[in-house]
């Protein structure tokens, strides 16, 4: 069974740095993409990142330039570098886990959820 256990949260003042980690077990050798959404009070949730196994990165276009996704393969983990952190970027931020099955299918999973709060 996937389980992705997230790291890293906490509260920062505007400007400051954080930096997220996501170990995922039990997934064995497989093709898959590994990222990060985030979810504000009332909204819905969106991406921020993510990073292919070959190393391909996508981020939202409010992120760009201030967080950087990376990953070790050889340990299944997952990394988000938030700089430059904004009040804005205050969100519950999930790991997620994609395993992908080829012919466009792929199946989700998900951590518990990690608190980012940035203060002004």
């Amino acid at each position: 069974q996937v389980q992705l256990e997230e790291s890293g949260g906490g509260l920062v003042q505007a400007g400051g740095s954080l930096r997220l980690s996501c170990a995922v077990s039990g997934s064995g050798r497989s093709i898959n993409a590994m990222g990060w959404y985030r979810q504000a009070p009332g909204k819905q949730r969106e991406l921020v990142a993510a990073i292919t196994s070959s190393g391909s990165t996508n981020y939202a276009d409010s992120v760009k330039g201030r967080f950087t996704i990376s990953r070790d393969n050889a340990k299944n983990t997952v990394y988000l570098q938030m700089n430059s952190l904004k009040p804005e970027d205050t969100a519950v931020y999930y790991c997620n886990y994609r395993h992908l099955y080829g012919s466009g299918y792929w199946s989700d999973y998900w951590g518990q959820g990690t608190q980012v709060t940035v203060s002004s």
